[in-house]
């Protein structure tokens, strides 16, 4: 049989309310991750890695950042018919921007016309995992349906967070109801203490896909929802499957991280994602170069611990990326990205620190995120005294955790 041809999608338009202040100044797929990475950057990779090279990117919220990682980094050879191509709201139907994740597609449907594909995958772009999506396309082609939801096993206390897959009891690989955060479901028939939430990842039979979002996009009663309208539609019809992501097999991975899948929406969830990823045997492993993560080449120098006047720089549990110094200061249990510099004496434990931060000589950094550009001044502390923090105007979440926007600055700078 002919391999069938595919068409990728990638939505990121999403405005990503709940990482402020990180998205303060970018798109939520456009935030910095692991050091040297985008977000977008994992859901790229793995549609490459799958063999997928025609995908295009829907862009809109504060894009530009995004869109400029996008054309220096994910470069395709056109003479094979491949690109990775972003593009933004054009207000081809009406005068309205995108009103949602259908309606970004629906206003996009030019793409599918002239792609002409028998399958059109669609993917979120703010999420960290290693998938390949060609096994949920030969699942999904073998299930005979018109659509297919990727689902990942959860614990069922955390049923009140995610979009719910319910299965039908005779047929467990078709969908019988699809739940946006329920306060309550049924377990697994063969784990009752998990649930299958949605993944956000999804794949159509194209001609089932324009008509579905056609029907969507002349209805009255509705968000123009991929997981909220379009799957329900589906649903109704008898016509989705799931894809337990349980099934899927990626090269290189160990027991521990071959099921790792991390929604970092929130702040917290961000900051525990990047804890996930320092450990010796980390929950989430960067370096499985059998399956890369794939982003732009740093033009910075190597990283340098070096010794300060007094004290040796050190780091330890920590990730440190290109351009990093590390000068008689003390990293631990961190994640340093590019060209961050570190001074004498000053200690820096349980946090990220985004590209092109300063820690001043002596100054104290603990369970925090400082975007880019961001100076602590010589002595100062950050994440030590969260009541402190708050007086000063910086963001503390509930859990304790401090966040400095990119460029803030220390009221005593100001």
């Amino acid at each position: 049989m002919a391999k069938k041809k595919v068409l990728a999608i990638v939505l990121a338009g999403g405005e990503g309310k709940r990482l402020m202040p990180l998205t303060a100044d970018r798109a939520k797929p456009a935030v910095p991750f692991a050091g040297s990475y985008r977000l977008i950057d994992f859901a790229l990779s793995n549609l490459v890695n799958s063999g997928y090279r025609q995908i295009v990117v829907l862009t809109q919220y504060k894009s530009h950042s995004l869109d400029r990682h996008i054309s220096e980094t994910w470069r395709m050879s056109i003479q094979l018919q491949n690109y990775i191509a972003s593009v933004p709201a054009q207000q081809r139907i009406g005068k309205n921007w995108f009103q949602g994740s259908a309606d970004a597609i629906f206003q996009s449907m030019n793409l599918i016309q002239d792609a002409q594909p028998d399958i059109v995958v669609v993917v979120g772009a703010d999420h960290v995992y290693r998938m390949d999506f060609d096994q949920m396309v030969e699942h999904h082609i073998a299930s005979g349906a018109s659509a297919s939801v990727a689902a990942v096993r959860q614990p069922r206390e955390l049923v009140n967070q995610f979009g719910v897959i319910e299965v039908d009891p005779s047929d467990q690989k078709r969908i019988s109801a699809f739940v946006e955060k329920p306060e309550s479901t049924p377990g697994l028939p063969d784990d009752p203490t998990q649930f299958l939430a949605s993944m956000g990842n999804y794949v159509f039979n194209a001609d089932a896909l324009v008509e579905a979002l056609q029907y969507d996009a002349e209805r009255l009663e509705t968000n123009h929802d991929m997981g909220g309208d379009i799957i329900p539609h589906f649903v109704q019809r008898n016509d989705a499957a799931v894809y337990d992501f349980t099934d899927n097999d990626i090269p290189g991975t160990a027991e521990r991280d071959r099921q790792y899948w991390r929604d970092v929406g929130t702040i917290d969830s961000y900051y525990e994602a990047h804890m996930d990823l320092i450990s010796a045997l980390p929950v989430f492993n960067l370096y499985n170069l059998q399956w890369p993560i794939y982003t732009r080449q740093s033009i910075s120098p190597p990283a340098k611990l070096v010794h300060g006047r007094s004290t040796q720089g050190n780091a330890v549990d920590s990730i440190v990326s290109d351009g990093v110094v590390i000068s008689g200061g003390s990293v631990d249990s961190s994640v340093l990205s590019t060209d961050v510099f570190v001074a004498d004496h000053a200690q820096v434990y349980g946090s990220v620190l985004l590209d092109n931060v300063s820690i001043g000589e002596g100054a104290i950094v603990k369970r925090a995120i400082l975007d880019k550009n961001v100076h602590v001044p010589a002595g100062a502390t950050v994440g030590v005294d969260p009541d402190l923090d708050r007086r000063r105007g910086f963001k503390v979440t509930d859990s304790g955790l401090t966040v400095l926007s990119k460029g803030e600055r220390f009221p005593d700078e100001a």
